[in-house]
């Protein structure tokens, strides 16, 4: 059973494709991607031109129903589902998206940089986020002991690591955890509800002998960002941050 959604507030996966070239692509071509992911996805229905130029397809946010998403910027897809119930539903629409996309966007092997997943688990909490992360994950931390001692409030620890599965370094993983506390808050003691977010990302980097076509690497990377989110992350950092916050309540 697909239970990540069970540990944190929200749980959620997206995906980006990252490209060398800028995208070319015309309002006829763009519109018929579109208009072939809403005969699929109906509610895919809400188009929007972000500020920055991007052009975003997404879903109404219903209660209880999944909200999908495409986002096209100048060099790079991202897609994804919020409240997706299980890993199937999220390839399902990858899948679609990644198959659509080539022919209508003129995209080829030359121009693929690298295509990344993130695992997100979010966990509200109304307090010192950096304060919960180090005394959670980092107490007995050698680091702590040169900063931390009677007086002194953390304002900054948010850790970000990353690592190599595989000997050409084209395969890697990053585990990244974002607080949301201001100085301000620190400062006066008045903290806002906000989202302490876990990120677990998977990324694939193209240009390394046979890569497979896109929705076959996409299925790749979600695999090893399961095993990694269930065996590691969960137990080690998303189930002990969300019992120190409920602790704290």
């Amino acid at each position: 059973m697909w239970s990540f959604g069970a540990f944190c507030d929200e749980f959620y996966i997206n995906s980006r494709l990252f490209l060398k070239l800028e995208l070319d692509s015309s309002r006829e071509t763009l519109l018929h991607l579109f208009e072939q992911l809403r005969r699929v996805y109906p509610r895919l229905s809400r188009l929007r031109r972000r500020d920055d130029g991007g052009l975003v397809l997404d879903e109404e946010r219903q209660d209880g129903d999944v909200r999908r998403y495409l986002r096209i910027d100048p060099a790079a897809l991202r897609f994804g589902c919020y409240g997706a119930p299980d890993l199937a539903t999220v390839a399902a629409y990858a899948e679609r998206v990644l198959n659509l996309a080539p022919a209508h966007l003129s995209l080829s092997d030359l121009d693929l940089d690298y295509m990344e997943t993130v695992y997100a688990f979010d966990l509200e909490y109304r307090g010192n986020h950096d304060e919960l992360v180090a005394e959670t994950l980092f107490a007995e931390h050698p680091l702590m002991r040169v900063l931390s001692s009677e007086g002194e409030k953390p304002l900054d620890c948010q850790p970000f690591f990353g690592v190599s599965i595989s000997e050409q370094c084209d395969q890697q993983v990053y585990l990244e955890i974002k607080g949301r506390t201001a100085t301000y808050e620190v400062r006066t003691g008045e903290f806002e509800s906000s989202p302490l977010s876990v990120y677990l990302t998977v990324r694939r980097y193209w240009g390394f002998g046979e890569q497979g076509d896109l929705a076959a690497q996409h299925r790749q990377l979600l695999t090893i960002g399961e095993k990694y989110a269930t065996e590691r992350v969960l137990p080690a950092v998303v189930q002990p941050l969300a019992a120190a916050i409920a602790s704290r309540r």
